[in-house]
């Protein structure tokens, strides 16, 4: 049961995400400095290092102050 709801948790959490990506992104979430980018030719490689870290402070806090 635990793993079931941890799941439909996840999948809301993802889709509140996705629904809010384009707001979040206008803000400046996504192109941080400290996101390593690289381009070269047609080719590119980009990771959200310190969005990444970020979101994940947030989410810990949030969490945290939810499970008091």
């Amino acid at each position: 049961m635990d793993l079931q709801r941890f799941l439909i948790g996840l999948g809301l959490v993802i889709l509140v995400a996705g629904l809010l990506w384009p707001i979040l992104s206008r803000i400046g979430l996504g192109r941080l400095p400290g996101d390593i980018l690289f381009q070269r030719g047609g080719a590119t490689f980009y990771f959200p290092l310190v969005t990444s870290i970020v979101i994940s402070i947030v989410l810990t806090v949030l969490l945290w102050l939810f499970n008091r």
